[in-house]
This record gives C-alpha cells, sequence and structure tokens, in this order.
C-alpha cells in the first residue's frame, strides 16, 4: 500500500493503518531498533511502540515520508531505552557511536527554532557529502550500525571505514560552527 494511503488510514483513525504500517516497514524498524538494542525482545516492543507513536502523532502530524517519520520514532524510542537499561547492559559499540555523534552536535535544550536550523544544518552537510561518505555517515549514526558490519557492506577494511567516519565527524563539527552552529 502506498504511504499516502496508509497516513489516509491514521486520519481516519482505522485500525488498518498500523496493520498496513507493519506489513511495510516492520523490518525497517525493527532493523534500526535491533542496531541500537541488540535484543531481539526489546526491540519488537521499540517497534511496537513505535505503531503506537504514529497512531498518537497521526493526526496532527501529515508525514511526507513516512519512512522517515517512522524511523525517527523507532530511533528516538530504541536510544531512550537504550539509556534507560543502562549502557553497562549493552554493548560498547552502541554507546561508542551515541557518543560519537553527540560529540558533533550542540548540547542543550534546543528551541523549535534552533532543532530547525540544525536540521537544515545537517541536510547540509549530508548533502555535501560524496555517496560513499554519506552512506557510512548514516549506517553508523542513523542506524547506529558497527563499524565492522558498515565496512562489510561496503567492501572496506574496519580501519578505513573509522578513518573515514572520523575525518567525516571533523568535517561535520567544523561544518556545524562554519553554519554558527557551535559545538
Amino acid at each position: 500500500m502506498e504511504d499516502e494511503r496508509i497516513v489516509k488510514l491514521y486520519w481516519a483513525r482505522n485500525e488498518d493503518a498500523i496493520r498496513e504500517t507493519d506489513t511495510k516497514y516492520g523490518k525497517y524498524c525493527y532493523s534500526i531498533a535491533y542496531n541500537i538494542l541488540h535484543s531481539h525482545e526489546d526491540s519488537d516492543e521499540c517497534v511496537n511502540d513505535t505503531w503506537n507513536g504514529a497512531w498518537n502523532a497521526i493526526p496532527p502530524a501529515k508525514p511526507t515520508n513516512l519512512q522517515c517519520f517512522l524511523g525517527r520514532i523507532t530511533r528516538n524510542i530504541a536510544i531512550d531505552r537504550y539509556r534507560y537499561d543502562g549502557a553497562q547492559k549493552r554493548g560498547a559499540e552502541t554507546e561508542s557511536s551515541i557518543e560519537e555523534y553527540w560529540e558533533c552536535i550542540p548540547n542543550g535544550d534546543a528551541s523549535i527554532e534552533d532543532e530547525l536550523i540544525l536540521k537544515q544544518a545537517i541536510n547540509g552537510f549530508l548533502a555535501s557529502l560524496d555517496t560513499k561518505t554519506r552512506v557510512i555517515f548514516m549506517r553508523r549514526y542513523w542506524y547506529a550500525m558497527s563499524i565492522k558490519d558498515i565496512a562489510n557492506g561496503m567492501h572496506l577494511s574496519e580501519n578505513n571505514t573509522s578513518i573515514i567516519l572520523h575525518r567525516t565527524r571533523s568535517k561535520f563539527k567544523d561544518y556545524l560552527t562554519k553554519e554558527g552552529i557551535f559545538v
């Protein structure tokens, strides 16, 4: 089913919206949660919480890109769950990914305007990257994939992947500073 029809089901408060969303995006959302939590049970729970979050958010939200909308909900729920459960119980790889990302992003309680400016800056930065670097960056910091999995998927060495990520984080910090967003 097309995304517009699924969103219309949510707006009509038709419970088929959840079934259709699960059919189309269940595996996608599960993979995001699993890369962060490394637990099948917790990942299943996050996906179910994502459907609840989408149900509560639509309406009033009317997402133009349902996949990204659901991915963001899943990712936020999984990170919250990860933090709640405590870093000691989980793998250092996820903690490292989250910490690396937050080193580049300004801290604090950002206003909606600040978040919008940050979102535009991130999109501008991603658009400035070549495809390979953008894919590596997104796999690490959006999907929370391990360096080993990224390297295997991109046919690179783990060392090369780490170097690309390090250099890209440095460029990202510089880009944010140049845009007036201080880290």
